[in-house]
């Protein structure tokens, strides 16, 4: 398990209005890589350090909003998927700086693969026969997968992936159980796919309640005073 972070971040209500910006510097060690996921928040690069986000308008995906063309489902069948096979190729694919508006830096690459070893971090793999034809990574507890960085080097792939995540993440049929999947800003490409936008108030309860469901990642539970995290 990872050592407790020394950091503590802002609480919902505590978080600056009409700002996505929340707070500036800490580190990239798993405890508060994690802890910032509890908390709403994630990390870029800024100006040299680490900036943490929480968007007031989150993007997400739910399971049965998903949409799914009849010319997606054709192309998913070209393809092959894994999981948690090739972790550090598709990293690097989205990391590429010939991608435009690519923002993984060494520091991204070395405390997510981390994450990864550790079990936190999960990547789904799309490929064209033994070509890596795309894929996306992010970080998985309980029933929350927080979508990090897609890629794509064949056409439709990145959907494909995300359409096997929603398949991982979906609840039986009936289920009442909480899914959420977090994809940080909606974009036209997001919403083409079903995508919507929460404000960051209604992601607060949608978040705490994905956290603590079962699902096909382990569960992340901090203690009341946040001073040890257990499986």
């Amino acid at each position: 398990m990872p050592v407790p972070t020394q950091w503590e971040f802002p609480l919902f209500g505590q978080m600056p209005k009409g700002q996505d910006l929340v707070a500036i510097g800490a580190d990239l060690n798993p405890g508060t890589v994690l802890s910032a996921y509890q908390h709403g928040c994630f990390p870029m690069p800024v100006d040299g350090t680490f900036g943490w986000f929480s968007p007031e308008h989150r993007g997400i995906i739910r399971p049965s909003k998903l949409r799914v063309s009849k010319s997606l489902r054709k192309s998913a069948r070209r393809f092959r998927t894994t999981i948690n096979t090739a972790f550090d190729q598709v990293i690097l694919g989205c990391a590429d700086p010939l991608r435009t508006g690519s923002w993984i830096d060494d520091k991204i690459l070395a405390a997510y693969s981390e994450l990864h070893r550790m079990g936190w971090v999960h990547s789904i793999e799309i490929w064209d026969e033994d070509s890596l034809a795309g894929g996306l990574y992010g970080v998985g507890m309980g029933s929350f997968f927080a979508g990090e960085s897609m890629f794509h080097r064949r056409t439709d792939a990145s959907k494909v992936a995300l359409m096997r995540l929603v398949e991982l993440v979906q609840p039986e049929p009936g289920s009442t159980q909480p899914v959420l999947i977090d994809v940080q800003w909606q974009t036209n490409h997001l919403q083409s796919l079903g995508a919507e936008e929460i404000s960051r108030h209604s992601y607060q309860s949608e978040l705490a309640e994905a956290l603590a469901a079962p699902g096909p990642f382990p569960r992340l539970v901090l203690g009341p005073d946040r001073s040890h995290i257990e499986p």
